[in-house]
Parts: C-alpha cells; sequence; structure tokens
C-alpha cells in the first residue's frame, strides 16, 4: 500500500508515495538520485549505507522509508556546504583515507557523527566510532588518521 511521505534530506524537503516495504537506501538512490548511499550488504553489517537521521548515524538499509517521514536525513552529499567540502571529507582527501571509495561515505558520516559528539577523540574512541563500517581495503590506519586530522580542523 503506498504511502506519502515528507522527509528533509539535505536540508531540502521532499513530498513523495513511497511502497511501505522501500528501505530508505532505496528512496534515497533511486527516488532522489542520491547515490552516494552505496549498498554493500542489505543486513546493516558493513555501514557503506549509513546516514543522519536527525543527527544520528543510522543504516538505511535497515530503515524503511516510511520511518523517515517528518525527519531530517543528511547524507554524504549534504556534508559540503557551498561547495565546501566538510573538514571530514577533506580530511579524507588529504590523509588518502581511501581506497576503492565504497565504504568512504558510510565513513565519512560515522566520522562526522563522532567528531560533533567527541571534538577530540582518541585512536581507540575513533576505532569504536567507525566500528559499524567496514573497509576492506585500507587497514583502516588512513582512515584513522583522517578522522584525527579532521578532528584537529573542526
Amino acid at each position: 500500500m503506498p504511502n506519502e511521505i515528507t522527509v528533509t534530506v539535505n536540508g531540502t524537503e521532499y513530498t513523495d508515495t513511497v511502497e511501505a516495504r522501500q528501505l530508505l537506501s532505496d528512496y534515497l538512490r533511486e527516488t532522489l538520485g542520491l547515490t552516494g548511499t552505496h549498498l554493500g550488504c542489505d543486513t546493516s553489517s558493513c555501514g557503506a549505507c549509513t546516514v543522519l537521521v536527525d543527527g544520528q548515524s543510522a543504516k538505511s538499509c535497515t530503515l524503511l522509508a516510511v520511518q523517515a517521514n517528518g525527519h531530517s536525513v543528511t547524507t554524504i552529499e549534504g556534508l559540503a556546504t557551498d561547495g565546501e567540502l566538510h573538514p571530514v571529507q577533506a580530511a579524507f582527501r588529504e590523509e588518502h583515507g581511501l581506497q576503492c571509495g565504497f565504504c568512504t561515505p558510510g565513513m565519512m558520516i560515522s566520522v562526522a557523527q563522532l567528531l560533533d559528539r567527541n571534538p577530540n577523540p582518541t585512536e581507540t574512541e575513533i576505532r569504536e566510532g567507525i566500528g559499524g563500517n567496514l573497509c576492506r581495503c585500507t587497514g583502516y590506519h588512513n582512515i584513522v588518521k583522517a578522522a584525527q586530522t579532521a578532528a584537529r580542523s573542526i
């Protein structure tokens, strides 16, 4: 049964009709064309689909689009402002915090939330903060360096 939802994504309000079973990740990618939110596993194990819902990180492959009704969602596309990279995005570029890039959007969202809550995290706190995001390429060393660099620049 179709449902009408109104959700604010990256500062823009959208009203759409969605199927009750449509995942938030599919809504973002297919309906809104925001393909930065990646789908890696559909089981919430990898974190590639991580977005912020009302400022809290959430794996969008485990939320239904109807659950986002009335809420604010931030995707990787919404981190940058006025054409300027978010400090986390700039730090990932500077510290080579990515290889294939598949996990990067979800990883950046998780780091951004971590730094919002804890502007000066230890290495252990960074590793715990990205614990819900899997990277199969980097070994996490440069991702942690990127988070540390972003923390210093925020």
